[in-house]
């Protein structure tokens, strides 16, 4: 049996089916206008479904949201609004479905996805299947985040970990998710790595005292001693969030891990001994002063003292009254220890000594000891 013709159920009254408020009918698209879906319900009077009707996010376009042709299930919610039209609801049939949809994910610790449609002071409101959950601010990450606006029309996972149909209060739980893969690549990584073992990891917080390096699973730190066999200033001078580096592990101590990027092969005392031997004449540049003498760079990482005692055959009171830092000094060692990574240097030492006290040796050991105390 053929489907009648709209012209035909306009001369057969009984042609039309009866409906009542309340119940869920199938309908036809067949204009589509910003505000407003209009669609054949097989009744007398076609059906209007409104904007506000038929989603909860004020961003959807109705125009590319449904076109005409397209079937689908409404509400009635009146059969007449007083001008003959049939008023229907698609929002609220879809939210009786949503708040099954959340029941079950509740009671199933399901992860959901849905996207953010809006971001407010307290948190992030998403919806699912036309039913708002509220993500606070406290659960969407695992960390403190004080700007939220970057989760904007973002699509997130998250669990529903209050289930409330009475009060309409469904929360949403972003934080639990991001900690337990945390401790799940955290475990991966332990059991990956060892000490002595060099990895990439990103930069992800620079302080006075060091640089904390994401290695994927776990920070460890870069403290700034192990940054570099030179001396550093600052750590924000040479690192910057968000840069890769290969790191050495140095050691992992329970589930702390200490960095280092002074690697063997870079290490500038491994052929100091013979560049630095005793009686050489050496070339540097002064690279800080202290009340008992200078600190000369010989090269990067290996610096060396030239006691105010030794800069000149003259008496010098302080060693910043005849050197300034950045002046090249050319001195001999009169000490090598490469065992404890020092080094003294001599001015005096190079011209021919006129008494022998010119020729006793002054305790440089114990200077750098005290300079090392007071740093």
């Amino acid at each position: 049996m053929s489907e009648l013709t709209f012209e035909q159920m306009l001369e057969d009254p009984n042609s039309f089916k009866t409906i009542h408020s309340g119940e869920v009918v199938e309908g036809t698209v067949i204009d589509v206008k910003p505000d407003e879906i209009v669609l054949n319900i097989g009744y007398k009077s076609d059906g209007i479904l409104a904007k506000n009707e038929y989603t909860n996010d004020s961003s959807v376009d109705l125009t590319t949201a449904v076109k005409v042709g397209d079937t689908m299930e409404v509400k009635v919610l009146k059969v007449n609004d007083g001008e003959g039209q049939v008023v229907l609801t698609y929002k609220r049939l879809a939210a009786d479905r949503g708040n099954k949809r959340i029941e079950e994910a509740y009671n199933n610790k399901e992860v959901l996805k849905a996207k953010v449609s809006q971001v407010l002071e307290g948190g992030l409101s998403v919806i699912v299947e036309e039913m708002r959950v509220f993500i606070p601010a406290s659960l969407v990450s695992d960390t403190y985040e004080k700007d939220l606006s970057k989760y904007a029309g973002q699509e997130i996972e998250f669990v529903i970990s209050e289930y409330n149909p009475k009060r309409r209060r469904y929360i949403g739980d972003r934080r639990q998710l991001i900690a337990a893969r945390k401790a799940e690549l955290q475990k991966e990584l332990f059991e990956r790595i060892h000490e002595g073992d060099v990895v990439e990891g990103v930069v992800k917080n620079v302080t006075e005292f060091g640089a904390f390096v994401d290695l994927g699973g776990a920070d460890g730190l870069l403290h700034i001693s192990e940054m570099s066999w030179g001396r550093i200033e600052h750590p924000k001078k040479v690192f910057k969030v968000g840069e890769k580096l290969n790191v050495l592990i140095k050691e992992i101590n329970g589930n702390k891990i200490a960095l280092s990027l002074k690697f063997d092969d870079a290490n500038p005392w491994k052929d100091a001994a013979e560049k630095y031997a005793t009686g050489k004449i050496v070339t540097g540049r002064v690279a800080r002063m202290t009340d008992f003498g200078a600190f000369v760079e010989l090269e990067s990482g290996i610096d060396a003292l030239l006691h105010v005692s030794q800069i000149s055959k003259e008496h010098v009171d302080k060693p910043d009254d005849v050197l300034k830092v950045g002046e090249e000094v050319t001195a001999k060692v009169v000490d090598f220890n490469g065992e404890d990574h020092k080094i003294s240097l001599s001015i005096k030492a190079m011209a021919a000594p006129d008494t022998e006290e010119d020729e006793v040796p002054v305790d440089i050991d114990a200077a750098i000891s005290a300079q090392e105390d007071a740093e």
